[in-house]
């Protein structure tokens, strides 16, 4: 695990968003597409502001979510209206978005489906992610029903996520995205840098964003 320092959030969108297109082109050169996986939430907000402009072959780069709300793409608590509104403009609305939420289906009944759908997108080219102060990552919460499971080497790529207290969730498996290619992970603040370092010497269902630290490179601003 690789951390950069960054000397504010702003720079640290921008210097991500330089990094981000540049990997994506070096795929794109030798492979016919490019996976790239994202978070929702507001923190990469700004960094789609940025790399929405990036000058690459966006027609051939597949845009997926690490994880989504069980609600339809133009609730205000959906992840993809977020990538539309700061992704999928600009040069960037040429993407391909491959989106979670199936109308008419559940968690339960989408996440096979997705799991074979998805399947030729593995392994992840690009992997962009967040992290919560408890150590989460997509939607594998601590204390998720079946979490062991979602982790395991075995899980599919795509689970259906149980929290209580909030929205049924779907989010790729802990091996789909400890599998990807490429990973990176912004975080902000002295609290999420803590519970990083902390999660080192954990077990993966006490922090699940151990799933993922392997070849890790850290984006970190105050």
């Amino acid at each position: 695990m690789n951390i950069i320092d960054y000397p504010d959030r702003e720079m640290l969108a921008m210097g991500l968003a330089d990094m981000l297109a540049s990997e994506l082109k070096n795929c794109l050169l030798v492979h016919e597409h490019a996976s790239f996986v994202v978070p929702g939430g507001t923190t990469p907000g700004p960094i789609f502001d940025s790399l929405c402009a990036a000058d690459l072959d966006w027609a051939r780069v597949h845009v997926m979510l690490s994880d989504e709300r069980w609600v339809p793409e133009d609730h205000e608590r959906s992840n993809a209206k977020l990538l539309k509104e700061h992704l999928f403009v600009n040069r960037a609305a040429a993407a391909q978005f491959l989106p979670f939420h199936q109308p008419g289906e559940t968690p339960q009944s989408a996440a096979p489906i997705l799991s074979e759908r998805l399947a030729g997108e593995m392994p992840i080219s690009l992997l962009l992610l967040g992290m919560g102060a408890d150590m989460h990552t997509a939607s594998l919460f601590p204390g998720a029903e079946g979490l062991a499971e979602m982790l395991a080497d075995d899980a599919p790529l795509v689970v259906p996520v149980t929290v209580a207290g909030q929205e049924p969730r779907i989010s790729f498996s802990g091996p789909a995205l400890g599998g990807a290619m490429a990973k990176h992970l912004v975080i902000y603040g002295d609290e999420k840098r803590a519970a990083l370092e902390q999660a080192r010497g954990m077990d993966v269902t006490e922090a699940p964003i151990r799933a993922v630290m392997d070849s890790l490179t850290v984006h970190w601003a105050e």
